[in-house]
């Protein structure tokens, strides 16, 4: 056997080279694609469902709101602790909602993200004003402790300050019911 014969062989046997790259290429894109097709997760919930509010004392976010503190939430009646900001465009698509949570007896106190006193003020006007008590939070402080990943969202809080329930993002008219049975279970 000649050595030019030799080498011919050689390369076809190892031919299947070539395809190498296509064939890694080909096995990254569909990673990729079953990637896309089955997202994981991406809502970060709260570890502190389940647990009791830290503690906490904000100052008023506007004059005359009172302020608010984890004492707030222990009176032993269920209540909505409602992160917002004026900011924030969903929060004007849930303020709707929460005028209604608000004319049906719930009460709902608020803390102000990252946001002035005269913003606020003008959000409430525009928007309504379903808050029995709004806290300044100017560092996110609360929202962080709390396990708060963005505004708006919402928290169920049972009469004893314990975190039952929470809601990612603005509340639309569908979860208006389920917000309300999470109370009723609160009240027990």
């Amino acid at each position: 056997m000649s050595k030019s014969m030799t080498e011919t062989q050689s390369l076809k046997s190892r031919g299947w080279l070539i395809w190498l790259p296509l064939g890694l290429f080909a096995l990254l894109l569909a990673i990729a694609a079953f990637s896309l097709a089955n997202p994981t997760d991406r809502v970060i919930t709260s570890k502190l469902v389940g647990q009791d509010l830290p503690v906490f004392d904000l100052p008023p976010a506007i004059e005359g709101s009172g302020g608010l503190k984890q004492a707030d939430f222990t009176d032993g009646q269920p209540k909505l602790l409602n992160i917002f900001a004026s900011w924030c465009v969903p929060c004007i698509i849930e303020a709707p909602q929460l005028e209604q949570l608000a004319r049906s007896g719930v009460i709902i106190h608020g803390v102000a993200i990252r946001d002035r006193p005269a913003d606020v003020q003008a959000f409430l006007a525009r928007n309504g004003n379903p808050y029995s008590r709004i806290g300044a939070d100017n560092i996110s402080s609360i929202q962080l402790a709390i396990g708060s990943s963005g505004v708006p969202e919402t928290f169920v809080i049972d009469g004893q300050g314990r975190i039952v329930h929470q809601h990612i993002g603005e509340i639309r008219e569908d979860a208006v019911p389920l917000i309300l049975e999470k109370l009723e279970e609160a009240r027990q």
